[in-house]
């Protein structure tokens, strides 16, 4: 079975250094199953594919199997497809092939590895349980095109109609180890037959792929009793644990709009996951402009952004704070912390605290973000957490992201008088987020720039607002240590000379 991958970033042969593969060789790995080989059969400048080509041996496949029959005969076990068609036998060879892809590390590119960039995926040969349609519906919302092509049965009899196969291609410009992430679940969800027992530990693996897009995904519920082969009580505890992140999450971001029925809804669905992804993005952005590395996640809900912060090793210490002890577990258990080695998990803090009081721990920090956390504050509690956040903890760089609540006349189902959350106090319309940021930054000497996050309606404006506040000394502080190191050196220089 093969599967390659492409990419036009320029250098396109970065691509090596992203899966920690070099273009120059071949390389082989051992499987329990059989062999998987990585080459690359074209690498220039302009464009990279790295190929991956899984050699299954039938009598390893069905030496453990105990006489099961899974294709219905009695060599079943022996004589079937696996050795040709993409099923879970390939997502088990990326995972441990591209380990480190998978997870989003690249040392020698960590900030293309954070990046999103052109990519191409084609898997010639995929049993597809439900047709393309199926393979169009379920990578759809994570933000590739695809081309779903049937095979048919035999082109020699064209009558004879299409196998149950489909010729796979994905484009896309994402993260790589999102699209990777994506394959890992998605292939064997398509096949919808395991080649391996799933243990109960098959659910933490399911949440840790999937964290940051399955949550919103139309087709969770799908996704998760295939990917779990159909087992009730492991099906039911993934639901159960993607609902209470989905309670959780930045806190609660537009998920509790009236909902829509049949297909607008799943249109519906799939707005609110691209906008709570381009949100995240969009954060992450202006921390990379600010030259943060120490970053404070106020009001950090089930740890969603604290993910992607983690992800990114620019920044060299994280910290998730949030008054629910609740979230704080659950934040804890999405970045598996009693998993991570030392080195990763001194990077990042969860603390217990509330915004509205003052917190010593949070003083002295290159940046802090306050996504989608003050509109969850009664008005009368704001002017406490902005002196707790601006005028005591006074972090370099501020990044501030609320609803636009001109923006929710576009939401089906949502009245004029309807928030989009039960738990919102209030929602600003941008003249109102205006005046707050241009207050709070003349009261605590900070400067602040406002920006929008989703799509830009001409008459309401995006749905999410942003302000990025920035200290006005911070600029001189580090001026002056510039101009200290510099005579420093010119110090040490003169001495030399002497």
């Amino acid at each position: 079975m093969l599967l390659t991958l492409t990419t036009t970033h320029r250098p396109a042969t970065d691509l090596g250094h992203l899966l920690v593969k070099h273009p120059d060789r071949v390389q082989s790995f051992d499987l329990p199953a059989g062999a998987a080989h990585v080459f690359y059969p074209e690498a220039d400048e302009a464009r990279c594919t790295a190929a991956l080509l899984v050699e299954v041996d039938p009598l390893k496949l069905g030496g453990g199997r105990k006489n099961r029959a899974p294709e219905g005969f009695a060599l079943g076990q022996y004589v079937n497809d696996r050795p040709y068609a993409a099923s879970s036998l390939l997502s088990s060879a990326l995972a441990k092939v591209f380990r480190s892809a998978l997870r989003g590390e690249s040392r020698d590119r960590p900030e293309l590895a954070a990046s999103a960039i052109p990519l191409a995926v084609r898997v010639p040969v995929l049993r597809c349980r439900g047709g393309a349609d199926l393979a169009v519906r379920i990578f759809t919302p994570l933000g590739w095109t695809v081309t779903a092509t049937p095979i048919p049965l035999d082109e020699t009899y064209p009558e004879w109609g299409d196998s149950r196969y489909v010729d796979l291609t994905l484009t896309g410009t994402l993260r790589l180890a999102d699209a990777l992430n994506h394959l890992y679940v998605l292939l064997p969800v398509l096949d919808d037959a395991k080649h391996y027992w799933v243990a109960p530990d098959e659910v933490d693996k399911l949440l840790r792929a999937g964290a940051g897009w399955l949550v919103g995904h139309p087709e969770r519920g799908l996704i998760t009793r295939r990917y779990l082969a159909h087992r009730r009580a492991l099906a039911g505890e993934a639901m159960a644990r993607l609902t209470e992140l989905r309670l959780a999450d930045e806190p609660p971001a537009d998920d509790s709009i009236e909902p829509a029925t049949g297909e607008a809804a799943a249109v519906e669905d799939v707005r609110r996951a691209s906008l709570a992804v381009r949100r995240r993005e969009a954060v992450l952005a202006a921390l990379r402009d600010s030259g943060a590395s120490r970053v404070l996640d106020l009001g950090c809900g089930g740890g969603a952004l604290l993910t992607a912060l983690v992800a990114d090793r620019r920044f060299t210490e994280v910290v998730g704070v949030d008054v629910s002890d609740r979230s704080l577990g659950l934040a804890a258990r999405r970045l598996r912390l009693d998993r991570l080695p030392e080195r990763q998990r001194d990077r990042i803090r969860l603390w217990q605290s509330a915004l509205t009081y003052r917190d010593d721990r949070l003083r002295g920090y290159d940046a802090a973000v306050l996504m989608e956390v003050v509109e969850h504050l009664d008005p009368p509690r704001l002017p406490a957490l902005e002196d707790a956040v601006f005028g005591h903890a006074r972090p370099g760089t501020v990044v501030v992201t609320t609803p636009n609540v001109e923006y929710n006349v576009r939401y089906e189902g949502l009245g004029p008088d309807r928030l989009r959350h039960a738990d919102h106090r209030f929602e600003w319309t941008r003249a109102e987020f205006a005046a707050w940021v241009d207050r709070v930054a003349a009261a605590h000497g900070y400067t602040a720039v406002l920006g929008g996050v989703g799509d830009d309606d001409p008459e309401v404006g995006t749905p999410t607002q942003i302000a990025v506040l920035t200290r006005a000394d911070r600029d001189e502080s580090a001026g002056r240590r510039d101009r200290n190191d510099k005579n420093d050196s010119n110090d040490r220089k003169e001495e030399t000379n002497r």
